[in-house]
This record gives C-alpha cells, structure tokens and sequence, in this order.
C-alpha cells in the first residue's frame, strides 16, 4: 500500500483553475445582484429577503451534491460531470439574469443562478481531498483561493471597465440595468463555462478502487479515531427544533416583529420535520439519502463541529458586506440614494472597483498565509487574518473620501483569502475519503446558515436601530469577525475515520 503521491505545480493548477471562473460567476452576482434589485423597483427593506434565494440554495444544494458525487463514476470520472453541467446552467444563468424584466423575475434568477454555481463549486472542493495527499492539501486550498482572488479581481471591476475603458453606458432609463451590467454578466458566462472545461480536460481523478487504497494506506500510517455511531433516531431533537420553530413564529406575531423573522422559525421548524422523517425511513429499514445525511451530519467529526462556529461568525460579515457595501457607500460616501443618479451609479461602479481590490489582495495573500501557518498555527493565523478583516469593515466609518476606500479592502482581502483556505485545511484531514464530497458540501451549512441570520434581522436592525443607515450593517459585521477570531484559537485538530 503507497499514499498519494504528490503532484506537479501545473498538475495542481490546472485541477484548480476552473475556480477562476467560477468565481466570475460569484463576484458578478455579490458586486452587482442588489444595484440591480434596487434598480427594477426594490426597498432598502427587501433587499435582504431577497437575497435570501443565493444562501438558501446552497444549503439545499452542496450536501446533496456532495452525497450524489460521491457515490458517482462515469467516464468522465466523480467530480467532473458536476462540474460540466453546472457550469452550463450557470453560463445560461448568467445571460439571463441581467435581462430580468421585473423584480421577482430577478429575485427567482437569482435562485437559478445561485443553484447552478453551487453544483459546480462543491464538487471543487472535495476534488482537493481525492486528488492530494494530506501533506499538499493546504496548497491545494490555497491555490483555489489564488484563482478565487484573481478571478474577483476582473469580474467584479468589469461594470466598471466597460464604462471606462470601451465607453459602455453605466446609467440607463429608470427600471432599466445598465449596459454596463449587462455586458459584464454575458462576459462572465463565457470566461466561467472555458475556465471550468480546462479543468474538465486537464485533469484526471483517482477511480474509487484506488482512492480505496490511497486511504486504507493514510490509515495504516496515521490510526484515526472511529466516528460516532449515528442515533436510533431523531423524534425529540426534531420536536426540540419544531417547538423553537413554532415560539419564534408566535413572538414575531405577537410582538409585531419585522415578517422576514419568520423565515428564521421556518427554517427551525422544517428541520426538525426533517428529523422526524429520517428517524420514520430509518425505522422501516429504508436508509435513503435523507437519512445518510441526516446521520452524517449527527456524527460530524469534533474538529468541523468547532469549525461551525468559527464559520458562522465569518461568514456574516461577509453577506453584510455583499448586501450593504452599495448602498453604504453610495450614501454615507457619496450623498445619494437615487438610483438614477450620476453620483449614484458612479459610486456603484467604485463598489465593484473596491470588490476587486479586496480580491486582488486575496490572491496575494494566499500565496502569503501558508508562511504565516508555519511562523505560528494554522488557528493563530486564522485568527490574525480576521482581525485584519473587522479593522477592514470598521474602517469605512473613520474614512470619509471615497477614494480612500481601497485601503480597508486590504485588510478585508486578508481575511477572506484565509476564509477560503484556512477552515478547509483544518477540516481536510479529519474526514474519511469515502465521505469527502457530502462532508464538504455539508460544511456548506455553516457558512449558509449565518447569511440566512443576516436576511432575516440585518434589515430590521438597520431599519430600526440605526434609522435605514446601510453604513452600520458594516460595522456589526467587524464585530462578528472579532468574535470568530477569538474561537478559533480553541480549536484542536483531530483525524477521524469512517
């Protein structure tokens, strides 16, 4: 028996490359999805209900995804024929969203969008474990990050290039997304379907027999721990969750809360009839999807359930910065909220310029952050990088002229290449190979559930406490990255096997 063994420079980006479009797909839709829900009719108040659509199908999606792909193997392998045809409804995806005739049409693209990236994305990431052995892992994350930073750089500048380098008109009739826009999302389709067919062509994968061997070999070498054995059923957490479900939908009635609340008991209670379903299949002997991942996700490793809440407190900032950066800065900076406007669709444009920076910053930090894991830890560094992140979103209030604000991005560029690489090198290598993909499609879960949290109060605590002020929402979210700066020094590492 032979571990994995390691793969050249180029073998490692080529299987990483299709990252770089993929990431076209996103910063296209993070940069520009609320300019254009605000620029077809929506409130300040909506926009976080809205944007619920891109959070809530990634939690559906990536598990799912990753329990069919791993148990998966065609010709053109496990991982690959996720990534083709995601990549071919999102390059659709992508040409339809800007041509989005009416509010809800877009708020339902958005759905589309969103889900056809997650298919491509969560593959990519158990695409790492299959391919790299233990010790070249932490470069292959980091190497995705690289191409998420370089891919952000450009497509979240594009609106902006198009105007000012080619003369594209950033300013349209009213109800109208700007040509600008437009073209932006037409060009990301076609770079994001070629980045990931090179990775398609490029690359080969392991056949299931000898990732079978691989493990059983890291195994002999490294003796792990057993997982825990899944529960006989789920009836009194799943009442548990349907009670808190059924209380939240009662306060935000009695006490007239915000209805975006609502989602919040939701979401509780659906999970808990989720539970109550899987624990009836698994007593009439019927273990069905629902119930694999209902056990796996009762059964994570100790090392992903401290990650969880490490990812929560980081992943919230993020969403209020994606939803909030365009209308804080458009008003606390540039004194309008017309989004007819020069001055408006000027600052707009400056947002996606800023979203490039940060990015950019992202790529070169990637490249950094392993010397930094090897000067202190790899739960030192993540927490250095996400203080670098709340000093960024602090910033944009003590730094009044627009021009300036590329300065934060770079601490918030800091923080989101070590988001991207980080968790997932600590995560890695506590999960068995065989259950790679789900594990990290269900890792998924903890970035999502914090950005539903953000839709669902951001709104009413900017509406209500800070009178409509976008430019608060950034400040909350510097307040959550100190918090998961600080947990993630509790974390220990810890290899398990299944």
């Amino acid at each position: 028996m032979q571990t994995k063994p390691n793969l050249g420079f180029w073998q490692i980006w080529n299987m990483c490359f299709g990252f770089f479009g993929i990431q076209f797909g996103f910063a296209l839709q993070n940069g520009n999805v609320s300019r254009i829900f605000q620029t077809l009719g929506a409130d300040m108040e909506q926009i976080p209900i809205l944007w619920i659509a891109a959070p809530l199908t990634g939690l559906l999606v990536q598990p799912i995804i990753g329990h069919f792909s791993d148990k998966t193997w065609t010709k053109l392998g496990r991982r690959r024929p996720f990534f083709l045809y995601g990549a071919l409804a999102t390059t659709a995806a992508l040409v339809i969203m800007p041509n989005s005739p009416t509010l809800w049409i877009a708020a339902g693209m958005l759905w589309i969008l969103d889900a056809a990236i997650n298919v491509t994305m969560e593959p990519f990431r158990a695409f790492v474990g299959d391919n790299l052995n233990k010790q070249q892992r932490p470069t292959g994350f980091a190497m995705q990050s690289f191409f998420i930073g370089v891919g952000a750089v450009v497509a979240s500048a594009l609106p902006w290039i198009m105007t000012n380098w080619f003369g594209v008109a950033n300013t349209a009739a009213e109800g109208m997304i700007p040509d600008s826009v437009v073209y932006s999302f037409y060009a990301g389709g076609v770079v994001l379907f070629l980045a990931v067919g090179w990775t398609i062509i490029s690359s080969k994968e392991y056949s299931p027999e000898q990732l079978a061997a691989f493990d059983a070999a890291e195994q002999a070498e490294h003796p792990c721990a057993p997982m825990a054995t899944p529960a006989q059923d789920y009836w009194r957490s799943g009442a548990a969750a349907v009670v808190i479900g059924v209380a939240a939908f009662a306060a935000v009635a009695f006490w007239q809360l915000d209805k975006q609340l609502y989602l919040l008991g939701a979401l509780i209670a659906a999970f808990g009839l989720l539970q109550w379903a899987a624990s009836w299949f698994k007593q009439q002997q019927n273990r069905n999807m629902l119930v694999q991942l209902t056990d796996d996700l009762f059964t994570m490793p100790k090392t992903m359930r401290q990650l969880a809440v490490v990812q929560f407190f980081s992943w919230f900032p993020l969403f209020a910065m994606w939803i909030y950066t365009t209308a804080a800065v458009t008003s606390y900076h540039y004194g309008t909220t017309d989004t007819t406007s020069v001055a408006y669709n000027n600052g707009a444009d400056w947002v996606g310029v800023l979203f490039a920076v940060y990015n950019g910053f992202a790529a070169i930090a990637a490249l950094l952050i392993p010397l930094l894991v090897k000067a202190t830890s790899t739960q030192k560094a993540h927490c250095i990088n996400l203080l670098f992140g709340a000093l960024g979103l602090f910033s944009f209030f003590l730094i009044k002229d627009p021009a300036l604000l590329w300065l934060p991005m770079i601490a918030i560029g800091i923080a989101w290449a070590s988001i991207l690489s980080l968790p997932y090198a600590l995560l890695s290598n506590c999960l068995p190979a065989h259950k790679m993909g789900v594990y990290m499609g269900m890792f998924n879960i903890f970035i999502v559930l914090p950005q539903l949290l953000a839709a669902a109060i951001l709104g009413s605590l900017v509406g209500y406490l800070f009178q409509g002020q976008a430019i608060y929402a950034l400040a909350i979210g510097g307040v959550s990255y100190v918090i998961a700066a600080l947990y993630v020094l509790r974390i220990k590492t810890e290899t398990v096997k299944g």
